[in-house]
């Protein structure tokens, strides 16, 4: 199920409430698709019998992988946890931009890119000049707040929400495997790449093909 603004909403899975509360500790959850990291601290509330339970960083509801969580006492090891480099495993779609600049937003442009012999040094060559330290504009469509209010909430109340510019760390950046040139649901030509990111806190990696990525390269995660 998708909000007015296209962002996904958690499923929350129904959990049994434990009957002691939980150790301190660190917990390593394996996040799957279509649950929100705040459902992940939920549930986990509910199984571990105390509502002290935090998370080291936020992740899509559409991402997988590790979420690190802080139990108890354990909480106070995520001020040190949270701002750790992080790797992460994207497809990226080149020729298309969603509201969302993900895979669950509605289209907002078909642009297209055409495959071409010239294309992966292209990529090649715009991947290398987004490595190292450089100024990212954050996705709109984020929990970023602006006085108090998430920015997401604001793109879902119809604003138009323009983000600051801020520095983050690219430490590598390179793509995967072999382009697959495809055709999109609307009949857009386009190009999906996988690529491996090895980034600074902070760095919101659906944003890059939307805001960072030269013209021909636009696209969404």
């Amino acid at each position: 199920m998708n909000t007015p603004a296209g962002r996904p909403a958690g499923r929350r899975i129904a959990v049994p409430h434990g009957s002691i509360t939980s150790p301190d500790g660190l917990l390593i959850v394996d996040k799957p698709a279509g649950v929100t990291s705040h459902d992940v601290v939920a549930m986990t509330r509910r199984l571990a019998a105390t509502r002290k339970v935090g998370h080291a960083g936020t992740l899509d509801p559409a991402a997988t992988g590790v979420l690190l969580l802080g139990i108890g006492r354990a909480t106070r090891f995520l001020a040190y946890l949270v701002g750790a480099d992080k790797t992460y495993w994207a497809t990226v779609r080149l020729g298309q931009t969603t509201l969302t600049e993900d895979a669950d937003g509605e289209p907002t442009s078909a642009a297209g890119c055409p495959p071409g012999p010239d294309l992966p040094t292209l990529i090649d060559a715009a991947l290398a000049d987004l490595t190292g330290e450089i100024m990212q504009v954050p996705s709109a469509v984020s929990a970023i707040k602006i006085d108090g209010v998430r920015s997401y909430a604001r793109v879902r109340g119809g604003e138009d929400v323009d983000l600051p510019a801020r520095p983050v760390t690219i430490h590598s950046l390179a793509r995967s495997g072999d382009l697959r040139p495809t055709t999109a649901a609307d009949g857009t030509a386009v190009v999906d790449l996988d690529l491996e990111v090895h980034c600074s806190s902070g760095t919101y990696v659906r944003a890059w093909p939307a805001t960072s990525a030269p013209p021909w390269a636009a696209g969404r995660i």
